[in-house]
């Protein structure tokens, strides 16, 4: 009798490594497994050190627009300035995923707020990405040692 790749299966070693079920349904877990995957910490904390600043600013006349940028004190309006917040989970993705982080060096991240919906967008798309990654590699995995696909 053959030993079967089972969802079940997939599942447990997914949430082993930080991106199954349960923290798919969690948004505290998912968060907390993209951020320690790619060594990142998001603080709402101004700081000289942040690696990428995610903020509103006034224009003057009063309208909010917000600012994405590696360099704070070099802002390039048609690159690093942003009419809808809704734009900003695409940045803050970019910066996460393309950070320069390790253990024990983590990549600092200054959003003015951590409670915006952006930031959850954007773990949700590196969540997913992530887990349809580590589903591959453990699918893979489950073969080297012998087991088999079902049909």
């Amino acid at each position: 009798m053959s030993k079967l790749i089972t969802d079940e299966l997939i599942n447990k070693r997914l949430e082993a490594k930080g991106f199954g079920d349960k923290q798919m349904c969690d948004n505290d877990l998912a968060k907390e497994s993209v951020l320690n995957h790619f060594h990142v910490e998001l603080t709402d904390e101004w700081t000289e050190n942040a690696s990428y600043y995610i903020y509103e600013e006034s224009t003057v006349d009063g309208y909010s627009v917000y600012v994405a940028t590696y360099d704070k004190n070099e802002i390039n309006v048609n690159e690093n300035v942003h009419y809808y917040d809704h734009d900003l989970s695409d940045a803050l993705e970019e910066a996460i995923r393309y950070g320069n982080g390790d253990e024990d060096n983590p990549d600092l991240i200054y959003v003015d707020d951590l409670y915006q919906d952006f930031i959850d967008s954007a773990i949700q798309e590196l969540f997913s990405y992530l887990s349809s990654r580590f589903e591959e590699e453990i699918v893979e995995q489950l073969i080297n040692e012998g087991y088999e696909k079902q049909d």
